[in-house]
């Protein structure tokens, strides 16, 4: 069976739909934070946050051992099973290693 032309035609126009809504979302987020911040230093309110680098070390880290890790598992499965499994092995990895970071981070709050 053969697509008919508008329906080809639909189907292009989707994802430059989905490209453009997308960054019109991204474009006033972007403006309208930047309003709130400049509101918050005119009213002296303003509290620059703080950025704990090796706390965004150590979960950088571990999401790519464990992103790397699930990739060389499914690697290894592949002749097994198909590509399928690849779906679900990585976000298995990656909660792994949030649940990992998790435990690291709550066990120097403790200490």
């Amino acid at each position: 069976m053969e697509k008919s032309s508008a329906a080809q035609v639909i189907i292009a126009i989707i994802p430059i739909v989905g490209i453009v809504m997308g960054s019109i979302l991204v474009f006033f987020y972007l403006l309208w934070n930047h309003k709130r911040r400049v509101l918050l230093i005119r009213a002296g309110q303003y509290h620059r946050p703080e950025f704990d680098l090796l706390s965004f070390s150590l979960l950088t880290g571990i999401l790519l051992v464990s992103v790397g890790a699930s990739l060389s598992v499914f690697l290894v499965l592949m002749k097994e099973t198909g590509y399928g499994l690849l779906g679900g092995i990585i976000p298995l990895f990656i909660g792994i290693g949030l649940l990992i970071y998790y435990g690291i981070r709550r066990g120097k709050r403790l200490s």
